[in-house]
């Protein structure tokens, strides 16, 4: 690997009678450890009591076990913050050694505003922008599933999407999975340049979007690259279990009754799904029911799945867009 560091060994009147190795997996490491492990560094100046090994990617600490907690979650504090902001500079991490990590007061942006979701790229900030939107949020946190239905242009698939990042970045979750039916593509595929993602890749292009917006570009590529965070149709989950995940599933009005039972009984035990749709908006053959259209009824009464309902008053496009939606929501019979 790039690093083969060694701290020098200091002195100590303590006893360095514990020790643990840390295993940086998800973090650029020539950002994490700093030109010339400074970053590392500051830490050996910070616990100057503490001997500090660094071999590639793992970190070996041997000090006292009161020294080993904190140095810990002082790394974790660092991983986060690199993840979510790109960088990690020593200013960075003189607030984390400053901040109060019992209380979380440094990472977690939202607290105190139940409205922030995270901060994104640039440090531009995803919020739950309306009454729908936050109803998402607090959803999500007592259930672990939740359909999040309504028309386009009303944030559901963009909230879904920040609240798995959250999720990933928080460590409640190890992977994010997103999917979608190709049902636009059906049999046409093949006439498409390219190869199978090629195809695909523009009905998933509005997860792709969401995803640009709160990840920085090299970090996504890296989590696309370890699967970390995958992109795929909807028939691709057949026989996975999905566990330790935050999953997916947009356009969900584009999903046979099958093919959603197929979805939903992907779950795995330490996992949480999203289901998104708008009924409006149903491209099925007309043999084909959608299994939107009849989940409410069969799992409204279950006990951890919660379902919101959005509305032209969630619209956060254009001003039109909301008053378009209204018009076409009339009961008006049009001959298509």
């Amino acid at each position: 690997m790039f690093f083969n560091y060694f701290c020098p060994l200091i002195k100590s009147s303590k006893i360095l009678s514990s020790e643990a190795l840390i295993r940086i997996n998800n973090s650029d490491p020539v950002q994490f450890f700093g030109v010339n492990n400074s970053n590392i560094q500051l830490l050996q100046k910070k616990f100057s009591q503490t001997k500090f090994v660094v071999r590639g990617t793992d970190i070996k600490i041997i000090g006292t076990p009161e020294d080993i907690k904190s140095i810990e979650e002082i790394i974790k504090f660092m991983e986060i913050h690199l993840e979510r902001f790109g960088s990690l500079t020593h200013s960075d991490i003189e607030k984390i050694f400053n901040s109060d990590l019992q209380e979380n007061e440094f990472f977690f942006e939202d607290q105190g505003n139940d409205e922030l979701i995270l901060l994104g790229v640039n440090k531009k900030r995803i919020k739950a922008r309306t009454v729908s939107q936050k109803k998402m949020l607090k959803s999500i946190a007592k259930n672990d599933m939740l359909f999040a239905i309504g028309p386009a242009g009303t944030g559901k698939t963009y909230t879904a999407v920040a609240l798995a990042v959250k999720a990933l970045r928080n460590k409640e979750a190890k992977k994010i999975i997103l999917t979608r039916p190709a049902v636009e593509a059906g049999e046409s595929l093949g006439f498409l340049p390219g190869d199978l993602r090629d195809k695909l890749d523009p009905y998933l292009q509005p997860l792709y979007d969401a995803l640009q917006d709160m990840i920085p570009h090299k970090k996504l590529l890296d989590y696309f690259e370890t699967k970390t965070i995958e992109i795929a149709p909807l028939a691709f989950m057949r026989g996975r279990t999905l566990d330790n995940a935050f999953v997916i599933l947009d356009e969900a009005q584009n999903a046979s009754i099958p093919q959603l039972k197929m979805f939903l009984t992907r779950m795995g035990k330490s996992a949480k799904f999203i289901i998104t749709g708008d009924i409006t908006q149903i491209d099925l053959p007309r043999k084909h029911t959608s299994g939107l259209l009849i989940a409410d009824k069969l799992l409204a009464n279950i006990n951890g799945i919660d379902f919101i309902y959005l509305n032209e008053k969630d619209v956060v496009r254009h001003k039109l867009v909301s008053k378009i939606i209204k018009a076409f929501e009339k009961d008006i019979d049009i001959e298509l």
